[in-house]
């Protein structure tokens, strides 16, 4: 909910029911590449405002039929508690990465903690596929949203599972890539979450919130902004 409202709605929970829609409505291991055509319907989700939180009795309400969907957001929480744990346990820097969400606490090493990040998914020992970069951090967190990996086709459409509340849809193709440092690695992911389905529009926000980002286009053409190293 945090999300969403720091996005201004662009990382809305319940977009659940729309992603199933979409085919992504199991393991994504489990989903058919390819299929028949879906009847896909413009249709703005149900809106995060419907959701109810009461932290004190830690209840959750939902109206009838909501999906939540918290792929823009548990897993990048997961990684900043994670992380937060072991360095006040074990009294040492570390740096927790689930997929593309990574968070780092305690003290970094020498000139911080290196990581590549690149456009197309490939094992680490691997050089990478498309464009690619190195950058250090020593603290917070930094998360990739891609519409790269996750991807299949229904009908001869290429769908994704990052989808516009407004429309309940995939956005148009402005950003395959998009990568995010911040304070913490939920807000990172929140932020290149919402900047795919901002399109045009991200650079312009991301620099507004300083919040350093590398993004690339559906063209392969990379853009930095707000002090994030130049290729």
């Amino acid at each position: 909910l945090r999300a969403a409202e720091l996005t201004g709605g662009d990382v809305d929970p319940t977009v659940g029911e729309a992603i199933a829609a979409c085919g992504y409505d199991r393991d994504f291991t489990l989903v058919p590449p390819d299929g028949p055509a879906v009847n896909l319907v413009v249709r703005a989700v149900p809106g995060w405002q419907q959701v109810r939180l009461d932290r004190a009795a830690r209840t959750l309400t939902l109206p009838p039929g909501v999906r939540l969907d918290l792929g823009a957001t548990a897993k990048a929480w997961t990684a900043d508690r994670s992380a937060d744990r072991i360095a006040r346990t074990l009294d040492t820097g570390v740096l927790v990465g689930l997929g593309g969400d990574i968070s780092v606490a305690g003290p970094a090493p020498d000139g911080g903690w290196c990581i590549r990040v690149q456009d197309i998914t490939g094992l680490p020992e691997e050089d990478p596929s498309g464009p690619a970069t190195v950058i250090a951090i020593t603290s917070g967190g930094l998360a990739t949203s891609s519409t790269t990996a996750r991807r299949w086709r229904r009908g001869g459409s290429v769908l994704h599972h990052i989808l516009d509340p407004r429309t309940g849809l995939p956005p148009a193709a402005v950003w395959r890539t998009v990568s995010v440092t911040a304070a913490t690695c939920a807000d990172a992911n929140a932020a290149s979450t919402a900047a795919i389905i901002r399109g045009d529009a991200a650079p312009g926000w991301l620099a507004s919130l300083r919040l350093p980002a590398r993004l690339v286009a559906d063209t392969g053409r990379v853009e930095t902004v707000a002090g994030w190293p130049a290729e």
